[in-house]
């Protein structure tokens, strides 16, 4: 049975704390450029960030299914704010391997604090949704969009707050936010997500065909996305003469577009009585659209068309791809909480973004080492055979 109350906490809660998330991703890369730091060494950064949530994942939603959602989750906002105050004592005078290993520790910290709070959150989506598909796709279409559209203002406040008020400030104002958090959490159900857990390893890992396919599929399909976005493209921009706050700004609304994209996608897809077949289709569908408008894009970067500059052949091709990519990440979001059981969906949902984290950990990597070695069109031909591998997956489902 569909509980509204649970949901408007959960969702509100997260919001909250997916924008801090995006305002630290901006605060962190625009800050340590500014102080000098190469494409690879700012990379590295968030390397520690991606590939704990390999394991924090696999383990969180091992633990939401045993000590229940409210906890895991509260656990969650603890921990970002401690990684916050912990990032708050790092000091330019440092020197560079220093500064590269205290914050790598501290977007560590961040890293593990967010995939405990969205494998907690997703997971209670499913299981306040109650039994029907039809409303589960919905609502999961909807707090990803919304989680997507906070995560983009995060963009724009971290930006704005790191150019007006400093490192350090910032930090503390978003300690304020995750601080509203820890308030809605106060009023969710204390045993909400209280489920069997596996009793060994073995069992643990044996997921089913699909969601073992549909895993894959995600690794590179969110790998593709952050090779050339989360190093590349923002310094690209910055090379082409744009400022910190017009860089963050540009990705700020397109995050939040992509956002309101995905949420509006339950509109776009036809939808099947099973709630899969009709679906898995659109999936495949999709998939194959975005190889075609990577591959489309790295054309004409390569080009070097007379009158058209490469920005704003990365922008438009940019606003394209985010709309695609919004019907593929929402298309995965629901299938995985489709194929998972009831009495699993924790494990299972952490277990999927476990591949999720893998994939965004080498994108994230890679967008560093190549835009240093080959620029930016290095960065979107890694992304396009990465789509391509996804769009091979997933064909299997």
């Amino acid at each position: 049975m569909f509980n509204l109350k649970n949901f408007l906490i959960i969702t509100n809660t997260y919001l909250f704390f997916s924008l801090t998330d995006g305002a630290i991703r901006m605060i962190v890369l625009l800050h340590f450029f500014h102080l000098g730091f190469s494409p690879l060494s700012l990379a590295f950064l968030f390397l520690l960030y991606e590939l704990v949530g390999v394991i924090t994942n696999l383990v969180g939603g091992w633990f939401a299914s045993f000590y229940g959602i409210k906890r895991m989750f509260t656990f969650g906002v603890l921990l970002q704010i401690f990684g916050l105050l912990f990032l708050s004592f790092y000091s330019p005078s440092w020197e560079i391997y220093s500064s590269i290993i205290w914050v790598m520790i501290a977007q560590g910290i961040s890293g593990i604090a967010k995939d405990i709070s969205k494998t907690s959150s997703k997971s209670a989506i499913k299981i306040v949704s109650g039994d029907g598909k039809g409303i589960l796709f919905k609502w999961v279409s909807w707090f990803t969009g919304l989680k997507n559209a906070s995560k983009g203002l995060g963009f724009f406040v971290g930006s704005l707050l790191i150019e007006i008020i400093g490192f350090q400030y910032s930090l503390y104002i978003l300690i304020f936010f995750l601080s509203i958090c820890l308030f809605f959490l106060f009023f969710l159900d204390s045993e909400i997500g209280v489920l069997k857990t596996s009793k060994n390893l073995k069992q643990f890992f044996s997921k089913s065909k699909n969601i073992n396919i549909l895993s894959i599929a995600r690794l590179f399909l969110f790998g593709s996305r952050d090779m050339w976005f989360v190093v590349g493209l923002p310094l690209f921009l910055y090379s082409a003469g744009w400022s910190f706050w017009h860089v963050g700004s540009f990705l700020a609304f397109w995050i939040i577009g992509y956002g309101f994209c995905q949420s509006s996608i339950p509109f776009l897809i036809t939808r099947s009585t099973d709630g899969l077949t009709l679906e898995i289709s659109s999936a495949k569908f999709w998939v194959f659209m975005l190889t075609i408008i990577q591959l489309v894009l790295l054309i004409l970067i390569n080009l070097n068309v007379q009158y058209i500059s490469p920005e704003k052949i990365l922008i438009f091709g940019l606003l394209i791809y985010g709309g695609v990519f919004s019907i593929n990440s929402a298309l995965h979001s629901y299938l995985i909480l489709a194929y998972s059981r009831n009495s699993s969906v924790a494990e299972d949902v952490g277990f999927y973004y476990s591949s999720n984290a893998l994939g965004r950990f080498f994108g994230t990597f890679l967008s560093g080492y190549l835009y240093q070695t080959v620029g930016i069109s290095g960065c979107i031909g890694g992304s396009f055979i990465f789509i391509l591998i996804s769009f091979f997956v997933i064909r299997k489902l």
